[in-house]
């Protein structure tokens, strides 16, 4: 058994702290006070509504019953699907890092049932998922393409490094080390070689090699993503599973969107360690495949219900997106790790984008209900739902929003980095001692007027990093009511160098007039069309907000103003954006499917129309009705 370090870390989300070929080092969940009208109530609604009930659904269903009877202590058979144990895992990872951030005795009393349910189910050599107990111990490791052990492994060792971080009991990671033990036993270049079908267990065993120090973890993550592609494959050689080529070679986003994103999270991980170059170039172009080639307009991925998979080149149909909630998460977590690298603001962009729109969309605003797939065209019959038999997605959004006040800052040795707005307050820990203290006030992001107050700081010159995004075209920057002269680009970070003391104000302006999007022309689902986006949000028409419009006639106004409006009343709060467009006369048609027409025939009669458009998280919280983010533009 492996000892771990006996000092209590901060709760962070990935430790790259000491990671040799990483940047940036992350600031801990406990750090962060959020006290937004955005952010914060979404947290409190996880902490007091979406965290309780999904414990509820886990009992109701039988996934924690599942581990009482693996230990013996209940009489009963196995329910559900075969990997129920990872929304156990992903459940408690919530709770913890909700307990990091704000102490709650009933949730805390939940966390210390569901561990020590987790803990009995152990068999005596480590091995732990509660499927093959008993009737199916033989069956053990003998279909690691297709039955998600080590899958559920890596849902479990995050979780118990999460729960070490935030309570500083080492019962559960003695579990995980434990697994992981046998785990390496089991696996390696001396034992059985194999890739798994789906991928978690690489970025797992990286998060506990950081935890513990143990290199053995490290060498085994690396050696999971070795096994991609082999000849002869070990788990099939299909795109689907990652598994058609080595990764090193990999050129282009393939496959289930998930597992790919897990996939590369877990590489990104081993490549802050190693410093391999040829793992960091396949990243590279990985994503640039993903990000100008296969991903929606809202940081939605995955374009195919067949195999929950990435699509070809240009393939993002709107009404079929399957762009699972799952994938949005993934990308997040990919794009943070990429971020700790490099401190390249286009991976803070994307996080941001991917935040706001593709992953909060899979939660209703009510926080009891839940979308498994974002499309971002539907005619009414796309409903939340409170729960699913493949439950991946509700715990994941839970340990994402539950995580969330871990991305918003960063340290370096040159300084602290602010990566995304959110009124509240930090105590940053610098590497060379001391603390820098921020305050933020802002309301985005309905807002781009940003104010941080200096509240603590070193004797030293040190640098403030702050995140200029991509969407604002003309940022501007004032320190103590001076205006910072250097040129301010998108899509970067401006570097506020200087010996800061408590007082010192900065004053950041990013404004968000409303901006429309069009694709590229190979995307021609889309073609003639425009979607509307202001600062890191992407919007949507609704017919609950437009009754006497059907949104799927409606077409923008070319040049028409589009004006931007607060609504307190409506969908907890939203900015909305109004505009004059027009809508098809379907009278014309006398219920045909087609008529004919002659080449210079006047276009057919319209009639002049207001629009109201909805930020797209917010939409399907209401009466059914059809929904568009893409909308016609002539």
């Amino acid at each position: 058994m492996t000892a771990t370090r006996s000092e209590v870390k901060s709760c962070v989300v990935v430790d790259t702290s000491r990671s040799p070929y990483s940047r940036l080092a992350p600031v801990g969940v406990e750090r962060v006070e959020l006290n937004d009208s955005f952010w914060e109530p979404r947290l409190e609604i996880n902490r007091r509504v979406t965290i309780p009930s999904q414990y509820e659904q886990c009992e109701a269903t039988g996934r924690i019953d599942n581990f009482r009877r693996a230990s013996g202590r209940k009489d009963v058979e196995f329910q559900g699907i075969y990997f129920n144990d990872s929304d156990v895992y992903k459940w408690l990872e919530a709770a913890v890092f909700s307990l990091a951030r704000r102490p709650d005795p009933e949730l805390n009393d939940l966390v210390d049932v569901v561990v020590d349910e987790i803990m009995a189910a152990q068999d005596v050599d480590g091995y732990l998922d509660t499927y093959f107990t008993f009737e199916k111990k033989a069956d053990r490791w003998t279909n690691i393409r297709d039955m998600h052990e080590l899958y559920c492994a890596g849902h479990l060792i995050q979780a118990a490094v999460a729960h070490h971080r935030a309570t500083g009991k080492p019962e559960l990671l003695q579990t995980a080390i434990r697994l992981s033990d046998h785990i390496c036993e089991t696996f390696g270049p001396e034992a059985r070689r194999c890739a798994p079908g789906h991928e978690e267990i690489e970025m797992a065993l990286v998060e506990l090699y950081r935890e513990t120090g143990c290199e053995r973890y490290l060498r085994r993550a690396g050696f999971f993503i070795d096994q991609r592609g082999s000849k002869p494959p070990v788990i099939g050689g299909s795109p689907y599973h990652q598994d058609h080529l080595p990764f090193r070679q990999f050129h282009e986003m393939v496959g289930h969107a998930v597992r790919a994103l897990y996939l590369n999270s877990g590489a990104t991980d081993v490549y802050a360690e190693t410093g391999e170059p040829a793992l960091i170039q396949a990243l590279d172009r990985l994503w640039q495949n993903m990000t100008t080639r296969r991903m929606y307009v809202t940081g939605g991925l995955g374009a195919r219900h067949e195999g929950e998979a990435f699509g070809a080149d240009f393939e993002l149909p709107n009404d079929r997106a399957y762009t699972e909630t799952c994938a949005a998460i993934g990308s997040v977590m990919w794009n943070w790790r990429l971020l700790a690298l490099s401190g390249d603001a286009r991976y803070a962009d994307l996080m941001e984008l991917t935040l706001y729109n593709g992953m909060l969309a899979g939660l209703s605003l009510d926080g009891k209900s839940y979308f498994y797939q974002n499309p971002l065209s539907d005619e009414g019959e796309h409903r939340r739902q409170p729960w699913f038999g493949c439950a991946c997605c509700p715990p994941n959004v839970a340990r994402m929003l539950a995580s969330l006040p871990g991305y918003f800052y960063s340290v370096s040795r040159k300084g602290a980095w602010v990566h995304l707005y959110a009124a509240g307050k930090v105590t940053i820990p610098l590497p060379d001692g001391g603390e820098l203290g921020l305050t933020q006030t802002t309301d985005y992001p309905w807002s781009g007027e940003i104010t941080i107050d200096v509240t603590a700081a070193p004797a030293r010159p040190i640098s403030l990093f702050l995140r200029v995004p991509g969407w604002c075209e003309t940022p501007s920057v004032r320190v103590n009511g001076q205006a910072h002269t250097d040129p301010l680009a998108p899509d970067s970070y401006v570097d506020l160098a200087r010996e800061w003391r408590a007082g010192d104000r900065v004053e950041l302006s990013l404004p968000m007039p409303v901006r429309l999007v069009e694709s590229h022309p190979h995307l021609t689902s889309n073609t003639g069309q425009r979607t509307i986006c202001r600062g890191p949000l992407v919007y949507c028409v609704e017919h609950a907000d437009n009754p006497d419009t059907d949104v799927r006639d409606l077409h923008l106004t070319p040049g028409a103003p589009l004006t931007a409006e607060f609504r307190p009343d409506l969908l907890n709060g939203v900015v909305t954006i109004k505009g004059d467009g027009k809508c098809a006369d379907r009278d014309v048609w006398q219920g045909a499917l087609y008529r004919a027409s002659t080449h210079g025939e006047p276009p057919l009669p319209d009639r002049p129309v207001c629009f109201t458009a909805i930020p797209y998280y917010a939409w399907a919280n209401r009466e059914p009705g059809p929904m568009r983010v893409w909308l016609p533009c002539a």
